[in-house]
């Protein structure tokens, strides 16, 4: 399974806006890309992708294609961070929870800039496993 380009990069800006938008004016705007993020990883479908497909002029095929389930690990650590910033910015660890949203921020906007880092770190994580399964074969 594929998702044009386009739409990820639509999520993408989605998450950049709304990030800096809780760092900015007030962390509780945080809570709309986690919900997004949660919806998406228990439903396996992005709200924000759903909705930007009809915006769409071209057939999918005709766009640059991304790896849903690569998008999927990418939302998996934005949440997961997005979450540890929502705790620690309620607990009063404002520092933390900055660092948190920063790395989430910046994790999107440098792939919008075309670099994946959780591409990066899942491909290091599928060598990891397959040498470890060849060490162990």
């Amino acid at each position: 399974m594929s998702i044009p380009k386009p739409l990820v990069q639509v999520n993408q800006s989605f998450i950049v806006i709304f990030v800096l938008s809780g760092l900015l004016f007030h962390p509780a705007i945080l809570l709309i890309p986690f919900t997004v993020g949660i919806y998406t990883l228990l439903t396996k479908q992005n709200p924000i992708i759903s909705f930007s497909k009809r915006f769409l002029r071209k057939p999918f095929e005709k766009y640059r294609q991304e790896d849903k389930d690569q998008q999927l690990f990418n939302q998996w650590i934005a949440t997961v961070c997005l979450g540890l910033s929502i705790t620690f910015f309620y607990v009063n660890l404002t520092i933390l929870g900055s660092i948190f949203s920063l790395m989430v921020l910046a994790a999107s906007g440098v792939a919008l800039m075309g670099y994946c880092i959780g591409c990066t770190i899942r491909y290091r994580y599928m060598m990891w496993k397959y040498k470890r399964s060849k060490a162990h074969s």
